[in-house]
């Protein structure tokens, strides 16, 4: 079977839409022919020349990578930082380049599911979930045809909430309409008042299918003109957002709790905050810069938040709350190539996968 780039983009970005990424990010292909087919895949969190230079020893033509390297616009392309020159060796050697980042970030199984997975915190959920990201179609249809239009929107993707599916509402009622003299009724006669017995139904969905949904409806609804309306919703969307807060199956001592930590999380070193002397059971995370939810952790009632890249005086915002711990942002998030890895492998077990050797990291310890 013959896979081309676009194959692989269209199915990672089916778990990861690009509708959830920041505003400032940059995922998507960023170099490439996406009618090109894949010889092979090198997965990473970063993307470096010595990378690009990996994924030709291995006779791959796709890396598939967490952090974009374009993620400022480019205005030359002359090799004089290594981002122009990681480009050009990949566009010199047919390497296309694909980066999954902060929507990857937002998805519930993802990258910060990762890192609660790593140190044993259950049930994760979302510290701080999106709004604005769900639309509710209302619709109305002719009694008898309600199930077969419903099925046709839940299996456009409409319906999802949490761990439910096919979620719908409807009430009964009475439609009317009189169709003009050109009009072609599936119900009722031209020129005269027609009253039916029909559903209202209501269903969400994410915002990101809105043209799917629509299809759907279109599709499966038996009248000439569909009556239906659309709301975009305020409700946060529990599945997407930034960082995750759980709970430990049991509580452990601040000093242990951090042993174990860095022996999960292979940590060289951890800057935190003055323990607090007090027993660790609700542990918030954020892989990358995530000081920005601090707040969000304190209000969960973490005892302990896990990100990186946290500046001098951000540290005094623990205010003996909790304890703030700065793992490194490549350390937090070096096992993100992991979760692409396995995710690749779930529906191509026909293209050669691949983990990056190359130590990415631009931070040594001594």
């Amino acid at each position: 079977m013959v896979n081309l780039i676009s194959d692989i983009v269209s199915y990672l970005e089916s778990i990861a839409p690009p509708a959830y990424q920041e505003s400032y990010d940059n995922s998507g292909l960023l170099t490439g022919d996406p009618s090109a087919e894949v010889k092979g895949i090198v997965c990473t969190l970063d993307v470096t020349e010595a990378v690009v230079e990996e994924a030709l020893s291995l006779g791959c033509n796709l890396i598939v990578a967490h952090h974009p390297i374009i993620f400022k616009g480019l205005k030359s392309l002359t090799g004089r930082n290594y981002v122009e020159r990681t480009i050009i060796k990949a566009i010199k050697g047919d390497v296309a380049i694909y980066a999954i980042h902060t929507n990857l970030d937002h998805i519930h199984t993802g990258v910060n599911k990762r890192i609660c997975d790593k140190i044993g915190i259950l049930n994760p959920k979302i510290l701080a979930p999106k709004g604005g990201l769900l639309n509710k179609l209302t619709a109305f249809v002719p009694e008898k045809d309600t199930n077969k239009v419903l099925d046709a929107l839940h299996q456009a993707g409409a319906g999802a909430i949490g761990e439910y599916k096919n979620c719908s509402f409807k009430v009964p009622g009475q439609g009317s309409f009189l169709p003009s003299d050109n009009a072609n009724p599936t119900i009722g006669q031209k020129g005269r008042i027609e009253r039916v017995s029909e559903d209202r139904i209501e269903v969400i969905f994410p915002g990101y299918l809105r043209n799917k949904i629509l299809q759907a409806l279109k599709k499966s609804h038996p009248y000439e003109e569909v009556a239906y309306y659309l709301h975009q919703l305020e409700n946060q969307h529990q599945d997407v957002g930034s960082g995750m807060v759980g709970r430990l199956d049991q509580e452990m001592e601040e000093g242990a709790f951090l042993a174990l930590l860095k022996e999960k999380m292979n940590l060289q070193v951890i800057k935190h905050t003055p323990l607090q002397h007090r027993p660790i059971r609700t542990v918030a995370v954020c892989g990358g810069a995530g000081i920005f939810l601090l707040n969000a952790a304190k209000s969960a009632g973490a005892d302990i938040f896990i990100t990186s890249d946290v500046k001098y005086h951000e540290f005094f915002d623990a205010d003996n709350q909790l304890i703030i711990t700065d793992i490194g942002h490549y350390e937090s998030e070096i096992y993100t190539k992991d979760l692409l890895l396995e995710l690749l492998s779930q529906n191509f077990s026909n293209i050669a996968l691949y983990l990056t050797k190359v130590i990415t990291n631009p931070i040594t310890y001594i």
